[in-house]
């Protein structure tokens, strides 16, 4: 496995390869052309040779978590969901307390999902029945509390000013009326939790945000990505058209979208130990709060 970046998922090089070799073994897989293809948050891995991504959940994660998921996606890969589909062996693969999954290699062109080709999978996830395993509720507030915790890179006074405004959302969440019908929800919907096929559709993949929550927490997540990556607003326009249902356009939004972006720049910010390059993004993200910038264009981290 060849990558200038730094080992993701909390692992140094040597421990990455060491469960990445094991975990292969274990499932019967070939490991010798690995290729890192994400490493933000979990290792997820390419194996060549095999046509299968191994995702090497982070450092920490509970295996319980990662057998969850993997039980729900069996459910939805029955269910003839549009889900990446899980690579046919026994899995999770624990190493050393750490998870591994295996999933089918779906080859990617260059650009990435577009937000209307989002719009089917999510509606549809929207509209399931309940799943045969129990799922987390979805609570950014009580994320966002979290990671406040665990943020080392920000002054007192910073994490000050995130807290009290993180206090001042959930106040104003109080007030909100939700319109849609409260069932599974992805939990960050956007373009890179999604894969092309090869027909022009899409597939919804990365369930370990999955959760039972209200859609409108899924829809305000894919306004956020449009806005604040430069999609622009027709793409946008384009995805509310495929849904059917526009967040904007309701009075919780401005509460919500607040709440997912506050979402966005503390976890990021929990995470700069492991990729200190993030910081100045971070901080760039968190002026524009302060001065309630609500059209800068955030770079990808």
């Amino acid at each position: 496995m060849t990558d200038a970046t730094p080992a993701p998922g909390g692992f140094n090089e040597s421990e990455l390869h060491q469960i990445l070799e094991r975990g292969c073994k274990a499932a019967g897989l070939d490991c010798s052309e690995a290729r890192l293809l994400r490493g933000h948050t979990n290792a997820v891995i390419l194996l060549k040779k095999e046509h299968v991504v191994v995702k090497i959940a982070r450092r920490g994660s509970p295996v319980g978590d990662v057998a969850r998921t993997v039980t729900f996606t069996r459910w939805l890969m029955d269910a003839g969901f549009p889900t990446v589909p899980l690579h046919p062996v026994d899995q999770p693969v624990v190493i050393d307390q750490h998870a591994l999954t295996f999933w089918v290699y779906l080859p990617q062109p260059e650009h990435p999902v577009t937000a209307a080709q989002l719009a089917k999978p999510l509606h549809e996830l929207h509209t399931l029945t309940e799943p045969p395993v129990a799922l987390p509720d979805h609570n950014n507030l009580a994320a966002i509390r979290r990671s406040l915790m665990a943020i080392t890179c920000l002054s007192k006074p910073t994490l000050s000013f995130l807290a009290e405004y993180a206090d001042q959302l959930e106040s104003d969440l109080h007030t909100v009326k939700f319109d849609l019908q409260r069932g599974v929800i992805q939990g960050d919907p956007q373009h890179r939790n999604a894969l092309h096929l090869p027909d022009g559709g899409a597939v919804l993949c990365d369930w370990d945000t999955v959760a039972i929550g209200q859609p409108e927490w899924d829809l305000v997540t894919v306004e956020v990505h449009c806005r604040r990556f430069g999609h622009g607003q027709q793409h946008y326009e384009a995805f509310t058209d495929a849904y059917g249902w526009d967040v904007t356009r309701w009075p919780g939004y401005p509460t919500l979208a607040a709440i997912r972006e506050l979402r966005m720049i503390t976890t990021n910010a929990r995470k700069v130990h492991h990729a200190p390059r993030s910081l100045q993004e971070v901080e760039r993200r968190i002026d524009a709060l302060r001065r309630g910038d609500k059209t800068l264009r955030w770079n990808i981290l």
